[in-house]
């Protein structure tokens, strides 16, 4: 299997499989599949299988779902879902399960993410993939999609109706941005269940890129004007598949996801917060909770962060992005919301729309009962990962160069962290933070100040002297908030 996926450049990344579209042939996608068939999903007769609304997810699913039953097993095909209600409902079934996704990246890429019955596969469950023996037909021609189980949807809905309960969100109005997020249809029956007014804004059956770590300029722009015309109170929307939130204020200001991942383990009362280094650092000066666990970027880390840590009490994971990750069950009263150890976007979306409501905020306030630290990120697309790798080699070992690159005037380093890339802290308290994404040939830049358009400008900044001294490379304008 390792030489296919060399071969066709078709390697896992930070967060599941990765690729072009053309290199994710029908031969590739059954290996791979039958390779986590024999490796992590030996023992079970049935997988679930679903995917996100890009043009090729439907084809790459049904190479997949041939390779299962040419194992003699049964397919479960949930059709177009989110990738957390598909991990869900692999939880309730006690299934592995197989989601076909390139989450945030542009559509002539693709991906494929694999689920044990517990969760998400974890970098041994790769390295078993990879190093098994597979057998691939001469000819290949999957069959035409089955039937589609609508349960998880289902099951997905009931999981936050349930909970929160019918007019938890009465009397708000809430605008969807649903371009082509998987979720945008269960968004709205959430929503409404709850008692909202649901306006529909956005829609698309263009594949959208939307990446909820470094929202692009048009969707900034947009959601600020789409508040100058309609009243709500609050904007919401989704990456592609749905498993990293876009929470906006009733300005049609975007919150960064660390600074939701924060408000939502507040309003949960979670004891443990296992985050990665990039996150805000306000997540610590908040003294919220008991612990904050800090590991590289990427669900993976976060969830072995948060299987660490078992035991002492709620943990809660979550990501720059956004993405939430629920560690255990949540007791209220006679309701239970069972735990989800995979990225989700509905529940931050949830509960920072019911923690306002309990404190009788704007959704715009609530981030300014924490301690004031505003992040920014950006990246420059289209750069293969060796180059970042050596550029950030070269700087780990030359501290004087690398101040000089990532903040020449932040003042003396006064602080170091190599758990993923490079990250520097100077002595004005300001962080810069580079390093390569797990999931595309991008290279990405992450900044923290006490203000603001300094965070804007401590990004947009490192990012333009590596693009002009080094790589020649355009980069749009950064994005920061609370």
């Amino acid at each position: 299997m390792r030489h296919l996926a060399a071969a066709q450049s078709v390697p896992f990344g930070t967060s599941g499989l990765r690729g072009l579209v053309t290199d994710l042939t029908d031969r590739v996608c059954y290996a791979y599949t039958q390779a986590f068939l024999s490796t992590v999903a030996a023992d079970s007769s049935s997988v679930v299988v679903g995917h996100d609304l890009r043009p090729s997810s439907p084809r790459i699913a049904a190479a997949c779902i041939q390779a299962i039953r040419d194992a003699g097993r049964d397919a479960v095909f949930v059709g177009a879902v989110p990738t957390p209600a598909l991990a869900y409902y692999c939880a309730l079934r006690h299934s592995p399960g197989i989601v076909v996704t390139g989450s945030h990246i542009p559509f002539d890429r693709n991906g494929i993410k694999f689920y044990r019955a517990d969760g998400e596969i974890d970098k041994a469950d790769e390295q078993a993939i990879l190093d098994a023996e597979v057998a691939v037909p001469d000819t290949l021609s999957p069959a035409a999609l089955p039937a589609v189980d609508t349960t998880a949807l289902d099951a997905y809905i009931a999981r936050y109706t349930g909970f929160f309960g019918q007019g938890a969100l009465a009397g708000l109005r809430i605008a969807l941005y649903e371009h082509s997020s998987v979720a945008r249809d269960v968004l709205r029956s959430v929503l409404e269940c709850l008692g909202a007014e649901v306006l529909s804004l956005g829609r698309t059956d263009t594949f959208v890129p939307i990446d909820t770590e470094a929202v692009r300029a048009e969707d900034v722009a947009q959601a600020r004007a789409w508040a100058n015309v309609h009243r709500f109170d609050a904007i919401l929307s989704t990456d592609g598949d749905a498993d990293r939130p876009l929470i906006g204020d009733e300005t049609g200001t975007w919150l960064r996801g660390d600074v939701v991942g924060i408000l939502c383990a507040q309003y949960l009362k979670a004891d443990v917060v296992v985050t990665p280094v990039s996150s805000n650092t306000a997540v610590e000066k908040c003294n919220s909770f008991r612990q904050v666990v800090r590991t590289r970027i990427g669900s993976p880390y976060v969830i072995g962060g948060m299987e660490a840590h078992r035991g002492t009490g709620l943990i809660v994971g979550y990501e720059a992005n956004g993405g939430f990750l629920l560690g255990g069950d949540i007791e209220s009263g006679s309701l239970t919301l069972k735990a989800l150890p995979t990225r989700d976007s509905v529940l931050p979306m949830l509960a920072l729309l019911a923690m306002a409501r309990d404190k009788g905020y704007r959704l715009s306030q609530l981030g300014q009962t924490l301690p004031r630290r505003f992040t920014a990120s950006n990246r420059i697309q289209n750069i293969p990962l060796n180059v970042s790798r050596t550029l950030i080699d070269t700087l780990e070992k030359d501290i004087e160069n690398a101040a000089a690159t990532m903040a020449p005037n932040s003042g003396d380093v006064t602080g170091r962290d190599t758990t993923d890339g490079l990250r520097l802290t100077f002595s004005s308290d300001e962080i810069v933070h580079l390093r390569p994404s797990g999931n595309a040939p991008e290279l990405r830049c992450y900044a923290e100040a006490d203000d603001e358009e300094r965070a804007g400008g401590l990004c947009n900044a490192c990012l333009q002297r590596i693009s002009e001294k080094t790589l020649g490379a355009q980069i749009d304008d950064p994005v920061a908030h609370h």
